[in-house]
């Protein structure tokens, strides 16, 4: 498993901005948030632009 350099907080909101924003596909619903997949995700960083609440930090 790897360690992800972004984590998304608990100030999601749920909207899915970060979804469509993710190149891999690294990002998924898990009841009422996101949560990035830390295989799939290369930490390119788009996520963190796209999010309207800055809830996805980087370590």
């Amino acid at each position: 498993m790897n360690t992800l350099a972004h984590t998304i907080t608990e100030d999601c909101i749920n909207c899915g901005a970060c979804d469509d924003s993710c190149p891999l596909g690294a990002i998924e619903e898990k009841g009422d948030a996101r949560v990035i997949d830390a295989d799939a995700c290369t930490d390119c960083g788009a996520c963190v632009d796209s999010c309207p609440v800055d809830a996805i930090k980087a370590d």
